[in-house]
């Protein structure tokens, strides 16, 4: 198994022969920004499977579609709130085959793509959060689900998103994850890692009535990170020894 970062909060992560790509965009689409990370390429008959958490353009991108060219075994698993219509599709210049090969998914789902096994959370911004087992492999990918702790919210809306997010993550007691992807904006300055935090330890902030089993997991990886690497890795030095957090490295793919 290979982890790839490509840009923000897409990566690509190979099992055995099967690609799965998680929230890829154009590196342009973003205003401010300019992501060069860029998508290897695999033989034609590579099972390739593209997830898009939500809408926002630093999430999905409808051009992903034109992968469909070089996979013919490629399919695509997108939240509703990136639906298109066939005829929507066409016009843009994508083949009528195309529709065939998205499945729609909202919160709360549980389906099966193939041989993966796919369940869906509820984002507390937009969209859904991706957890995805196959060949007895688990990954999840949290897209905007997070524990978004803005300055100047006010106590109320951010505690009722503190309560929002813990009670998805708790739906992910005591599965098995070997790679996790959780957001750590450093927008939210001191409250970068909560989510992180709450996601990788659980019981640390538990109450006497909860019984949440920790979530067994192997490596955290931390997208969103708006290309303040450098910012990111010093305040993590900062919290790395009261977590006891285990960080997966992945390769970066640059051009």
């Amino acid at each position: 198994m290979q982890v790839i970062f490509i840009h923000h909060s897409c990566f690509l992560v190979e099992v055995d022969e099967k690609v799965l790509i998680f929230d890829w965009f154009d590196g342009d689409r973003v205003e401010g920004y300019h992501f060069g990370g860029v998508l290897p390429e695999y033989e034609p008959d590579t099972p390739v499977y593209v997830f898009a958490s939500h809408k926002h353009r630093d999430h999905f991108d409808m051009d992903v579609l034109h992968l469909a060219e070089k996979y013919p075994k490629i399919r695509f698993i997108f939240s509703k709130d990136c639906k298109m219509s066939p005829h929507f599709l066409v016009k843009h210049g994508f083949a009528p085959e195309v529709a065939k090969r998205i499945h729609y998914v909202g919160a709360d789902e549980k389906c099966r793509v193939d041989d993966l096994n796919i369940e869906t959370l509820r984002s507390t911004d937009a969209g859904v959060a991706f957890y995805v087992e196959t060949n007895g492999a688990a990954f999840y990918h949290a897209g905007d689900l997070n524990d978004w702790h803005w300055d100047g919210a006010g106590d109320l809306i951010n505690g009722s998103m503190r309560t929002n997010y813990r009670s998805q993550i708790r739906r992910l007691s005591g599965r098995k994850i070997h790679l996790a992807f959780v957001p750590a904006d450093p927008r939210l300055m001191e409250h970068q890692f909560d989510g992180m935090i709450y996601f990788h330890n659980p019981l640390r902030h538990r109450s006497v009535r909860d019984s949440l089993p920790i979530i067994r997991k192997r490596a955290v990886i931390l997208p969103h990170m708006h290309r303040k690497y450098v910012i990111r890795i010093r305040v993590l030095q900062e919290i790395i020894h009261a977590v006891k957090l285990v960080l997966h490295q992945p390769r970066i793919c640059r051009h």
